[in-house]
């Protein structure tokens, strides 16, 4: 049996460091934070970052923070 595939949209953050590099993180998963040397980059590592974050939660039964309806920053979607 498959299970339900849900998309979580989480608030992200992003800001370019002074080295030129960018730094992104989700506030609501702890230690979910990733760098990159483009926006583009970074955004997709963030992605990928709470991709598995998310993945393991649920594998150890843990529960996710919920969904943002609306937002007024950058946000990660999450397909697991």
């Amino acid at each position: 049996m498959l299970s339900e595939m849900k998309t979580y949209i989480l608030r992200a953050e992003i800001e370019q460091e002074e080295d030129g590099r960018w730094s992104a993180w989700v506030e609501s998963l702890p230690g979910c934070a990733v760098w990159g040397y483009t926006r583009e980059e970074t955004f997709e590592a963030l992605k990928e970052a709470a991709q598995g974050y998310i993945e393991v939660l649920l594998e150890e039964g843990g529960s996710v923070p919920e969904a943002i309806e609306t937002v007024d920053s950058p946000i990660v979607a999450v397909t697991v």
